[in-house]
């Protein structure tokens, strides 16, 4: 026992500095008044800002896994509910109401129809073919469709969908991305024995697998569309087969190439490049010969190999070394190889047959049409000196003078070479001649040459010359103490210490091997070999240009352009990049941020070297260049060929696909690959990981936002936290504190005890979205932890509780944060003050100033603001003018709010000199500017209705040169216009619009209004016309009022053109409402342009959808044109939409009915009244016992007779004649019964009724 107490003492050591934040919680507070009842609290527990540590280290490890799926059902309207489970349960009502939002008039006629049948499936479809520009709007379209199209499947075992729907649904599907739905699709049509054989739509499948990378899925598609001897389309063709080289399937490109050449479109295939990346496939895989058919095959279409397909075919020939096959190839498909190409096989003739052969090859080439050009000659004038065959060097070169072409540098550093080494030195300087004739002058790799040249041949007197031109030219710079030669020695690659010229002794035997020009003796004391060998290396080296080494000194020099010119030339001499080089550029040209053309450009001027023969670490670099560039598909052709040959994908390279992803916006693609990343166990680190977490936070994707979250907080349980109150931030930033605030609570759940900046957060993120109830709530948890509250937050939230009457709490929060935070003393009493004022309570705000004034804070601006706003409110003249004295004394200025609050009162009260006093002076305190004082004072003459002074005012601001600006004109405009004074408010609106400026809506709503009013119609329609020529939105009210003055004077086809012709410019804003003018169109009998604009409102999708009467209007409407169809149509949509129909709609309906000879319907519609609570009339009743009397159904009559007496209506005489007469007339089952008794028994009365009355 005393063991395990000591180890549980051990185990608790750490613990204990953690007491202070844990004991408060169990220990009980003495009572005090706190803000929230609920929570009393001692001053003495407030935590002060140096006190608050964060709390993220906690004794018990937490387990963070599920935070997710805990956290989305309380925020399910944040994330995608349209697909999944959602979809899975939900009812066809609930599709066809999705869908009704988008397109009511395709839908409405459906509210009725149950069940539905194909040919109604098909019309649905048919009414939404049309694509949408709205990229949510379009897939929730789809997907309500597809919802629609398996519900009604599953109505009955019989239905089958018509083949015409099967081939919209898909279309439709694979335009949303929607691809296993679309072989969910499939699968249907297969067991309902559906033939499906439509090519557009498995070619566009097709398509959406390579966009999705999905290779087996499209592969297969394209088998199933082959055995249905369906023919891809071409842009199918090219899409897959451009997916098939890019992941380099060799097997199945050249299969696809062939097969579209069978199909008669290998001409349009062929013209592109993928005609040479296949033929390049094939090469890479030693299929030579069927590259070579293959290209026979194409030359039959008339297409003649490209540059690409040669350079393929050659490549693989030369590394056979097939020249034979070479030449024949080129004869057989009567091509001239590119000088590219040309210099490639002459390079690797040299390389391995010499240059007599390579010369002899080129002399054949040139038979067939080829002209060499000096590279092509510089590669036989390098490889003959190599060789040393300087002659044949010199023919080569003289051929290049021949033929006016102008040598390289390269091709002189190997003829300097080429000379020095045969021990001709002398002839070196007939070169030099020759080439400073010919280029700008020498280059540093001709000096070294030279140097090396003339030290081999033993011309010191030379190299130092050359050691004096190098200085010159800038490539060396020398000391004046140094020793030219050492300098030389230095630069050749050898120690200038170990070389040493030295002067024969002429003593005994001779070893003088040089003389300089005294005659002197002189011999070289090093080591000859070392030193023979330095010099032919040098000389060796120059022979051939070698482009290795320079691109890998530029790319160590961070030299894009230069590394560019040398990949460049490279390939002109026929030199190919190694692997191993060429993942060093890709590489380096990522690293060095160089365009990514110039990526791309490598890959494509190199395309033997694929993705998947480069090494991970260069694909990752790659990937992560061009997903950071926003080329994501790229970037994924590269992970999913890493991810197939099961190559190591960094955990960054995922992150910033999945950011580029969702900076696309595209929510589909991201769910895929984020699926894919966690398959291949995908975690950022801390860094990538809040980068992520701002971006998906920024794009809307807050469930994936959480996921990652919760992956951080499972990985790095003990680093995440300050990721949390990042992710919070986020969330607040965006306007999603709902989110962050159940996300904080479910933590807390999970025993996370969260910090005082988490509730920080929360509090002021809801105090500017304006929940400060919600915040209070969080302001109660803070008080409960000891946290001090946010001075920005706690100065809202006291305004707020004055606002609403709560000034005690507001009180008391006023004094708690003054107690633990001394300094905010002031900006809290500001708040009470201002908050007192507001709710009218400016006694309490007069005794708070004075406590203020003790403490030495009274003079405050904003305090004297706040009592002048509650000293108006009030109605105080002795305080304010008490007031505005102390100010002016104190040279405080009013505040807009202040001037504006006074200058109400004044006019209120009727005290206009009094006004323009306070008007004298704000202007006089310099602080509000001019305009704003004018305008302010405008509105408030209009406002009060004082426009006695308006003349003097403006004649002001005209003689201070004050320009009326937007605002002012605007006041102007609806000050007159409330005053009936149209004509000056329509000159100044004419005068705004001629400046350029833009009258606010409610101005222009006014003017057409009182124009319109005032019988001036054809005013109001010139300034409706002026404003649709600049495109401006006309609103409800300007567009009822020119409607109601059409109608008024009998123009209805005006009305109903009007109204076309807005909605046809597109001039009707989001938040219209039409439902004055349907009634209007109704009652002029224009239902069709009643129903119109109900449409229209119901696809704004505004907050004020159609009112029940709108619909009341249109059923009647179409009861009295005997259109019951319709108004039955309307009649079920206005129950789905909640709406209640009045008693007039209802009699209608009943009424149209009897008369169309649908009684039974018409005792349905009195069934569901009785089932909504309302109470049919007896003329409805009667309609029904008529239209059954008329169809001789006595027995139904009869019980609707019995139904009309229960609701307590009494059945007038001709109505109960009118049955007994048919009664009589009919004949019964027992006809020995009278029919008197018969009808008594038939409405209810009992045939035996003991208490019946006798008499």
């Amino acid at each position: 026992m005393l063991q395990l107490l000591l180890h549980n003492l051990q185990s608790n050591k750490q613990r204990i500095k953690r007491v202070h934040f844990i004991v408060p919680q169990f220990t009980p507070f003495l009572p005090h008044y706190s803000l929230f009842s609920s929570v009393p609290v001692h001053p003495s527990r407030r935590s002060s800002p140096s006190a608050i540590k964060p709390t993220n280290i906690h004794p018990i490890p937490i387990n963070f896994r599920g935070i997710a799926k805990d956290v989305m059902p309380d925020c399910s309207y944040l994330f995608d509910c349209s697909s999944g489970e959602t979809l899975a349960i939900s009812s066809l009502k609930y599709f066809i109401f999705r869908l009704y939002c988008i397109s009511p008039e395709t839908v409405r006629r459906f509210w009725r129809v149950h069940p539905l049948k194909p040919q109604d499936v098909l019309e649905i479809l048919l009414g939404f073919q049309c694509v949408s520009n709205n990229f949510w709007l379009e897939a929730e379209k789809i997907e309500s469709l597809w919802g629609i199209f398996r519900r009604a499947s599953q109505q009955s075992k019989g239905f089958v969908h018509l083949s015409q729907s099967y081939k919209i649904m898909a279309s439709m599907l694979i335009r949303a991305g929607m691809f296993e739905d679309v072989e969910c699709l499939l699968s249907m049509a297969t067991s309902q024995e559906v033939l499906f054989d439509n090519h557009e739509i498995f070619s566009n499948l097709i398509q959406g697998y390579v966009g999705e990378r999905h290779l087996e899925k499209a592969v297969a598609s394209y088998d199933r569309m082959r055995i249905l001897g369906l023919v891809p389309s071409l842009s199918c063709y090219e899409l897959l087969l451009k997916f098939l080289v890019q992941l380099n399937v060799t097997q199945l490109a050249p299969q696809i190439f062939a097969d579209a050449i069978t199909l008669g479109m290998g001409r349009t295939v062929a013209q592109g490049h993928i005609y040479g990346s296949v033929v390049r496939l094939l090469c890479a895989d030693g299929k030579v010969q069927d590259a070579r058919n293959l290209v026979k095959k194409v030359l039959t279409l008339g297409i003649k190999p490209s540059n690409l397909v040669l350079n393929a075919m050659v490549t693989a020939y030369c590394e056979k070394r097939d020249y034979d096959d070479i030449l024949s190839f080129f004869v057989e498909v009567r091509c001239i190889p590119s000088v590219h190409v040309a210099n490639k096989i002459i390079h690797s003739l040299c390389t391995y047959l010499g240059s007599q052969c390579a010369n002899s090859f080129r002399l054949r080439l040139e038979e067939l049409g080829f002209s060499s050009n000096e590279i092509t000659l510089g590669i036989l004038i390098g490889w003959s000196c190599r060789e040393g065959k300087i002659k044949d060097a010199f023919i080569y070169f003289n051929e290049i003078l021949s033929r006016r072409l102008k040598p390289q540098v390269y091709s002189y550093d190997a003829l300097l070479s080429g000379l020095f080494k045969q021990g001709m030195w002398k002839h070196s300087q007939e070169i030099l001649y020759e080439m400073k004739e010919s280029t700008d002058g020498l280059q540093l790799s001709t000096l070294m040459v030279l140097l090396a040249g003339l030290c081999k041949a033993r011309q010191f007197e030379e190299v130092k010359a050359v050691v004096f031109e190098m200085a010159d030219c800038g490539f060396i710079q020398p000391t004046p103490l140094e020793d030219p030669l050492s300098k030389v020695f230095t630069l050749l690659g050898l120690c200038p210490t170990a070389v040493k010229i030295r002067r024969d002794s002429e003593l005994g035997y001779s070893e003088a091997e040089f003389y300089d020009n005294l005659g002197n003796g002189l011999y070289l004391d090093t080591d000859l070999e070392k030193y023979e060998a330095a010099m032919t290396k040098v000389l060796d080296d120059a022979m051939l240009p070698d482009f290795k080494s320079q691109i890998l000194k530029s790319i160590q020099s961070k030299s894009i352009k230069e590394t560019v010119i040398m990949v460049g030339n490279m390939v002109n001499w026929g030199q190919e990049l190694c692997l191993p080089l060429f993942s060093t550029l890709a590489k380096g040209f990522c690293e060095g941020c160089a365009n990514l053309k110039t990526v791309i450009h490598l890959f494509e001027e190199n395309p033997k070297f694929n993705y998947h023969q480069l090494d991970h670490e260069t694909l990752n670099t790659l990937a992560q260049t061009f997903g950071k560039k926003g080329l994501v598909q790229r970037a994924r052709i590269i992970v999913n060929g890493m991810l197939l040959r099961r190559q190591n994908v960094e955990n960054r390279t995922h992150t910033i696909l999945l950011i580029g992803l969702c900076n696309k916006g595209d929510g589909r693609a991201l769910a895929n690959y984020w699926h894919v990343a966690q398959k291949y166990n995908w975690f950022p680190d801390i860094k990538d990981g809040k980068t992520l977490l701002h971006c998906l936070c920024r794009h809307g994707f807050h469930g994936k936002a959480l996921e990652l979250f919760e992956a951080m907080l499972v990985h790095h349980p003990h680093k995440d936290f300050g990721c949390f109150n990042e992710l919070l931030e986020q969330l607040c930033a965006f306007g999603f504190t709902n989110t962050a605030h159940v996300l904080l609570k479910t933590l807390a759940d999970r025993g996370y005890n969260p910090d005082h900046m988490s509730y920080d957060l929360l509090v002021c993120s809801f105090c500017k979205e304006k929940k400060f109830s919600k915040a209070l709530l969080i302001c109660e948890t803070m008080l409960a932890k000891n946290f001090t509250l946010p001075l920005e937050a706690s100065v809202l939230l006291i305004q707020w509780l004055c606002r609403n009457g709560n000034i005690g709490k507001a009180v008391f929060l006023k004094d708690s944060f003054s107690r633990e935070q001394p300094s905010a003393l002031l900006y809290v009493h500001r708040a009470l003050i201002h908050g007192l004022c507001q709710s009218g309570a400016v006694g309490k705000a007069s005794s708070l100033y004075k406590e203020l004034h003790m403490h030495g804070l009274s003079h405050d601006k904003e305090v004297y603001n706040s009592l002048a706003q509650g000293y108006a409110k009030a109605k105080n003249f002795k305080k304010i003018g008490e007031l505005l004295g102390v100010m002016t004394r104190r040279d405080m200025d009013l505040t807009a709010a202040s001037y504006r609050n006074l200058l109400s009162l004044m006019f209120a009260e009727s005290k206009l000199c009094l006004a323009l006093s306070l008007k004298k002076l704000v202007i006089s305190q310099n602080n509000l500017p001019p305009t704003l004082i004018y305008n302010i004072l405008i509105f408030r003459m209009f406002s009060a209705d004082k426009v006695s002074f308006l003349n003097t005012i403006l004649h002001e601001i005209q003689s201070k040169g004050l320009p009326l600006e937007e605002v002012s004109n605007n006041f102007l405009i609806q000050g007159f216009s409330q005053c009936k004074d149209v004509t000056s408010s329509l000159q100044y609106l004419k005068d705004m619009m001629q400046k350029g400026l833009r009258p606010n809506n409610r101005s222009l709503r006014e003017v057409i209004k009182c124009l319109c009013c005032n019988g001036e119609l054809e005013k109001a329609f010139n300034l409706s016309e002026e404003m649709e020529l600049r495109g401006w939105k006309l609103g409800s009210v300007i567009q009822n009022a020119l409607v109601e003055g059409l109608l008024a004077r009998g123009k209805l086809s005006e009305a109903v053109q009007l109204m076309d012709r807005v909605e046809l410019k597109d001039l009707i804003p989001g938040n219209i409402n039409y439902d004055v003018l349907i009634k209007r169109f109704c009652q002029h009998g224009e239902v069709d342009k009643a129903v119109d604009l109900l449409n229209i409102m119901l696809k704004k999708g505004n907050n004020s959808p159609p009112d029940s009467s709108s619909y009341d209007y249109i059923i009647q409407c179409f009861c009295s044109h005997d259109l019951l169809d319709q108004a039955l149509d309307f009649h079920a949509e206005m129950l789905c939409r909640s709406h209640t129909a009045n008693k007039n709609t209802w009699s209608a309906l009943v009424q149209c009915l009897c008369r169309g000879r649908r009684v039974a319907e018409a005792e349905t519609l009195l069934d569901t009244m009785v089932q909504m609570g309302e109470t049919p009339s007896r003329e409805m009743y009667s309609a029904v016992i008529n239209g059954y009397r008329f169809e001789n159904n006595s027995i139904k009559a009869s019980q609707v007779l019995h139904r009309i007496q229960q609701d307590g209506y009494e059945p007038d005489f001709n109505t109960h004649w009118a049955l007994i007469c048919n009664l009589s007339s009919s004949s019964g089952k027992n006809k020995s019964e009278g029919f008197l008794s018969r009808f008594l028994s038939d409405v209810g009365f009992s045939r035996n009724n003991p208490n019946a009355k006798k008499g």
